[in-house]
């Protein structure tokens, strides 16, 4: 989905990417909203019930009350962000009241979330009187770190910031105002050092005089653009001293021209930077600016040039939008993020110009450095400073730590700190290990799905719950769902899950399948010495799905499988090697992803082997690490145990001390060690007891001895840690083939559908 923000995009998704039908399901399903609250300490007990309200609340009450910047120290406070809006500008649609915008408050809420581990909480005010706003908002003060206001109306949207900039000492920030203008003014950086261009000497013409493009027009006046070298165009052209209907916003940007429309302005002009409506700039006009033009057609969902028809008529002009789908993306989420974050961690008074020119800055030089291969392989493109790379992509995992240190060392060098970091290599790493790798490797996994598409058998596509994934796998790009089962039965429910183009989609039905002939001959010669008859073949391929399914991808009319909704694993298992083996020197096994705030944890092996031998120990660990470090984590293997290096003593220990030997012998490249207990692996005061032990640190892999003590591990884990959990990830077969749980959710058979299709696992 596209969320637009005058000139920038919050999603990475092109226009009309699902239905509205599945936008209304995912915002409905598992609880309604996108947003919870969580406790952060233990409330097991009446003794931690007492701790946290009464009477124990009172003596972090007391202390706030004798010194208040004890807050940071006591509550939530400093790590809080209000997202606030009257829904009088909501995403280009206009006002729709407040109401209407909390959807969008709380995808915002979850965006602070997801990249910078800031807590936050919508805030939505019926009200379109700017002082009551202001006097709404004002009074929270004590509650919040931070306040991002979101989808306001101008001109009511500069008042509104103003007064509250000057009223509270916290940091505010209008994002839709000033997130666009710091992304912006990185790129333009970016474009004018790649072009030989001096700030001080470009001409650039701003077309929009709306809260983004008065805001963008600032800042990059701020980073070095003369403000007599800016024309500023609204509906009526070109601003300048004494022309009738201007406000006191845009006046404060007029300058003297003689020129009185776009056209006129653009002659010779260096850069175009627009943030108002499609086919506002003509590809003539372009031809008359400077060489080497630099071009910022910000406006969604359509920009005011495409920019096949710029490149057209100047092959040398560096273009930017506000879409996914093009290079140099204008993406807000580069940058509120990581502002708030740095603010909050130095508790910034205010977000003032300085911090804003230091995150552009930090993020223009980010672009400039070698990007990480992780980033390259998420894109499908390796990623290259450039003409179509002047800003990051939205997911290099650098932004957190390069933009939030530069915005929190902004603010103490201009005063605005009120607890100045000392140590900025500490502050740095802390930042790294707020977030866990997993998430934004997962997200890069999608993103490579999207850049090779592949197409996936879904094996029992009658399922409300597979299909609705298999939509999604289509329409969000990631490949070319194979939809198996009777006809009329999936035709019937894509019309009812309100599938766009529900004819488009291929079906695989046995029953009328050219494609069986070859399945009976492939199977029977497969099977025929192994107590099969040609009877018995010809009634598996018509009669199991998982059979067909796995032909379909073995005969290489499908890339990968997903399955497991109507059978348990070890069935369906059973019915997929009937047709498909394991890969050539590998042994099948399932691995579990046990996914918390800051860690992962995989689990192995979940699904297959019940008493795997020490052989089959070390190549399980080998393949485990392997796999954790695809999804971008160092792996520390533990082989787990009842008995920790032999105490207690017992007759179950020689496969796992064998398995330690074997790699020993094999000399792999990352840590393990064991036998262990659990605690003996995971807790760092257990860990203390054992000095000689191997792992710098806690496990993040753990080799379970026997598929018993694994699976009940994996499922005790599932339901009472509150960790997410991704798997039984199928790990060794010959071709990617994915076994969801029974119970899974279509978001959880999409992930597998995706993991299966980038090859991340199998």
């Amino acid at each position: 989905m596209v969320i637009e923000k005058e000139g920038a995009q919050l999603a990475d998704e092109k226009p009309t990417a699902f239905t509205e039908r599945e936008a209304l399901f995912y915002h409905e399903t598992i609880r309604p909203g996108k947003i919870e609250i969580v406790a952060s300490k233990p409330m097991a007990t009446q003794r931690d019930l007492s701790l946290a309200y009464s009477p124990g609340v009172a003596a972090p009450v007391q202390a706030i009350a004798d010194d208040p910047a004890n807050a940071a120290r006591y509550t939530a406070r400093s790590n809080l962000v209000a997202v606030i809006s009257n829904g009088t500008a909501i995403l280009g649609m206009g006002n729709l009241g407040a109401l209407a915008s909390k959807p969008v408050m709380e995808g915002k809420a979850v965006l602070f979330k997801r990249f910078a581990d800031v807590d936050s909480i919508d805030i939505e005010l019926d009200t379109e009187d700017p002082d009551k706003f202001i006097e709404a908002v004002a009074l929270m003060e004590p509650s919040f770190g931070g306040i991002n206001l979101e989808d306001i109306a101008a001109p009511e949207c500069f008042v509104i910031e103003q007064a509250l900039r000057e009223r509270m000492k916290i940091p505010v920030m209008h994002d839709d105002q000033h997130g666009t203008a710091i992304i912006a003014a990185a790129g333009l950086i970016n474009a004018c050092h790649l072009t030989g261009r001096d700030l001080k000497d470009v001409r650039m013409v701003v077309n929009g005089a709306g809260a983004s493009a008065l805001a963008c027009t600032a800042l990059i006046k701020s980073v070095g653009v003369p403000h007599d070298h800016v024309i500023v165009c609204d509906r009526s052209g070109p601003i300048y001293p004494g022309r009738d209907g201007v406000d006191q916003w845009k006046s404060a940007h007029a300058v003297e021209t003689d020129a009185r429309s776009l056209e006129e302005a653009l002659v010779g002009a260096d850069i175009f930077l627009g943030l108002s409506a499609k086919g506002a700039l003509k590809p003539e006009w372009v031809e008359k600016m400077a060489p080497s033009p630099i071009i910022f057609a910000m406006a969604n969902p359509d920009p005011e040039i495409r920019p096949e028809d710029a490149k057209a008529v100047r092959p040398d002009a560096i273009i930017a939008t506000g879409r996914s789908d093009y290079p140099n993306q204008v993406n807000n989420v580069l940058g509120f993020p990581f502002i708030f974050r740095g603010a909050l961690d130095v508790q910034a008074t205010a977000i003032n110009e300085e911090m804003k020119v230091a995150a552009a800055q930090a993020i223009a030089s980010l672009a400039r450095e070698r990007v990480p291969d992780e980033v390259a392989a998420a894109y499908g493109v390796n990623h290259k400073f450039g003409t179509d790379y002047i800003i990051p992509a939205p997911f290099d995992p650098r932004l957190m730590e390069v933009v939030s240190s530069a915005v929190a060392k902004a603010a103490m060098d201009s005063g605005v700190a009120r607890a100045p970091i000392d140590d900025f290599d500490a502050y740095r790493l802390s930042l790294k290990a707020r977030l866990n790798p997993t998430t934004s490797v997962l997200t890069r996994v999608y993103e490579d799905a999207k850049a090779n598409p592949k197409r996936v058998v879904f094996a029992e596509a009658e399922e409300d719950v597979v299909l609705r994934a298999a939509i999604q796998f289509r329409d969000f790009g990631y490949g070319t769902p194979i939809l198996v089962g009777r006809t009329k039965a999936i035709v019937d429910k894509l019309h009812m899950l309100g599938a766009s183009d529900p004819g488009g989609f291929e079906i695989q039905n046995s029953a009328d399948s050219k494609l069986v002939p070859q399945m009976v001959e492939y199977l029977y010669d497969r099977l025929k010495r192994r107590g099969r008859t040609l009877r018995d073949v010809r009634r598996m391929v018509n009669q199991e799905r998982n059979v067909f399914a796995a032909l379909l991808v073995a005969l290489g009319h499908g890339d990968a499988m997903i399955s497991g909704l109507t059978r348990t694993f070890a069935q369906t298992a059973r019915e997929v090697n009937l047709v498909l083996d394991a890969k050539e020197g590998a042994l099948p096994f399932g691995i579990h992803l046990l996914i918390g705030k800051n860690y992962t944890v995989f689990l192995a092996d979940t699904t297959i082997n019940e008493r795997p031998t020490s052989e089959q120990l070390a190549h399980i660990a080998t393949e485990t690490a392997a796999v954790a470090k695809r999804l971008g984590h160092e792996p520390r293997v533990a082989f787990l145990s009842y008995s920790t290096f032999g105490n207690p003593p017992g007759q179950w220990l020689g496969n796992i001390r064998e398995a330690v030997a074997i790699l020993d012998a094999q000399e792999p490249a990352f840590e393990y060690e064991g036998e262990m207990a659990p605690d003996a692996a995971l807790n760092h005061k257990v860990m203390e007891l054992y000095p000689f032990s191997r792992l710098s640190g806690p496990a993040n892999v753990l080799i379970m001895p026997g598929l018993q003590s694994a699976n009940l591990s994996a499922k005790l884990l599932r339901e009472l840690a509150g960790a997410s959990t991704i798997g039984p990830m199928l790990v060794g077969m010959e071709k990617p083939v994915q076994i969801a749980p029974m119970t899974a959710l279509a978001p959880e058979v999409l992930t597998l559908a995706v993991l299966a299709a980038a090859g991340v696992v199998g």
